[in-house]
């Protein structure tokens, strides 16, 4: 009875959530003593694929699996939300709103009068000396907390950057061949050029040409491509900004999501007077919360926090609470178990992709909330459109390339794996596999 329990919810003939019969009725439909079933159930719910709940009797459990590959069209799930794949943001279902709460309540009682007012455009200095301690010890980050500058997010922290070097004369920055094109915007409005680096078969090559102010780079998990900057790539662009004056622009969005072995250090570590790092609470926690931080080199703060201006534009409750929830070890505790959820949805990714889809390759799988997968040529429109038609949301490759980059590479999606809740992946997954097979 047990094993056709478990094949049941393997194949999906029965979905997560869905009630099981009593453990009495059950053992009367089948002939079996009550004792029987009840054991049976004992051991499912051990292994995970049942859960036991006082009032709302036994439920499938939600699993990191694939559903069946069942030809479907848009029409058919016409009832259903529109799945989104689209990279960018985490799954705001686990949102750990009771923890959220308990830090909001500390911390509040613990504010003092003044946090009320307009208060320091630096930004709350307990969430300053909190996150100061938590960057040194999770991404190695050395900064002093009167360095740290809070913004709304890492959008926000590059324009007051773009305004810092657009002062100071600087002219072009480079960027990745592969990016944001919101962030090459924001760079273009300050008049800054945006340079694309070369790309090869080890990553990026961040060490810019002649002329080069700035180097904005995503290191430790580049966005979208994946492939995390190598070692000697590492120490030559921190030896070009020594050499040459220059800086380099960390964006480290989801540094702490690194799967299968430590995480990358942060570049800032290896010269802090030559690295501004940007982190930002809008993957690991919700973008909603409009929380990220720079830790600036000591000799632009200043230059930093006018451009930001004089009033704090972050709401001062969330950075209490988001201090509150650094210190008292609970942000530390979700990242963890936020961490190991996605892992799981990206190895059902690969498992099912390697089941139904074996010519699609997986890249960039070591860290992050997204995955790229490799097409075969001249598919990767052919495939967007099969997924519209299906309702599903999904982004090219192409989509991320900057216009004047000499790099290219084969035909992809970016597939982000962080945004549908627990309940809603296995059908997103089981909808993506159907388009690639």
């Amino acid at each position: 009875m047990a094993e056709a329990v478990r094949e049941a919810v393997r194949t999906g003939h029965l979905a997560p959530g869905a009630r099981l019969p009593s453990s009495r009725q059950l053992a009367s439909d089948l002939g079996l003593a009550r004792n029987t079933v009840a054991d049976a159930y004992a051991d499912l719910v051990a292994e995970g694929w049942l859960t036991a709940r006082r009032g709302s009797g036994t439920l499938v459990a939600d699993r990191m699996i694939a559903r069946p590959i069942l030809a479907r069209s848009a029409a058919d799930r016409s009832g259903d939300p529109c799945p989104d794949l689209i990279p960018g943001s985490p799954d705001l279902a686990a949102f750990p709103r009771a923890a959220w709460l308990k830090a909001t309540r500390r911390a509040l009682a613990a504010a003092p009068d003044d946090a009320l007012g307009y208060g320091d455009p630096r930004g709350r200095p307990e969430l300053r000396a909190a996150l100061a301690d938590h960057l040194a010890q999770a991404r190695g980050v050395y900064v002093s907390p009167e360095h740290i500058l809070i913004c709304a997010d890492a959008s926000h922290g590059l324009q007051i950057l773009s305004e810092v070097l657009a002062g100071r004369g600087a002219r072009n920055v480079a960027v990745e061949s592969y990016g944001l094109d919101r962030y090459w915007g924001l760079l273009a409005a300050a008049g800054l050029k945006t340079l694309p680096l070369p790309l090869d078969t080890h990553g990026t090559d961040p060490v810019p040409p002649v002329g080069t102010d700035a180097v904005l780079l995503t290191p430790a998990h580049p966005f979208p491509v994946g492939t995390a900057l190598q070692r000697d790539r590492r120490t030559a662009v921190v030896d070009w900004a020594r050499r040459t004056g220059g800086l380099v622009l960390e964006d480290d969005y989801d540094g702490e999501f690194r799967f299968d072995r430590q995480s990358v250090g942060a570049l800032q570590g290896l010269d802090p007077d030559c690295v501004v790092y940007l982190g930002t609470a809008s993957q690991t926690l919700a973008p909603g919360l409009r929380l990220a931080w720079m830790a600036l080199p000591p000799r632009m703060a200043e230059e930093a926090v006018a451009a930001k201006g004089q009033i704090d534009t972050c709401e001062v409750f969330s950075q209490l609470t988001m201090a509150e929830f650094i210190i008292s070890g609970a942000y530390d505790h979700h990242v963890r178990a936020a961490r190991r959820r996605y892992r799981d949805r990206r190895d059902a990714l690969v498992t099912a992709l390697a089941q139904y889809a074996p010519k699609v390759r997986v890249i960039g799988t070591a860290a992050g909330l997204h995955t790229v997968l490799g097409l075969p040529p001249g598919t990767e429109q052919r495939v967007l459109q099969s997924a519209a038609r299906q309702g599903l949301k999904v982004a090219g490759l192409s989509r991320y390339r900057h216009e004047r980059s000499l790099s290219a590479m084969p035909d992809a999606l970016v597939v982000g794996y962080g945004v549908p809740s627990d309940a809603a992946w296995p059908q997103e997954l089981s909808a993506l596999v159907r388009i690639l097979s």
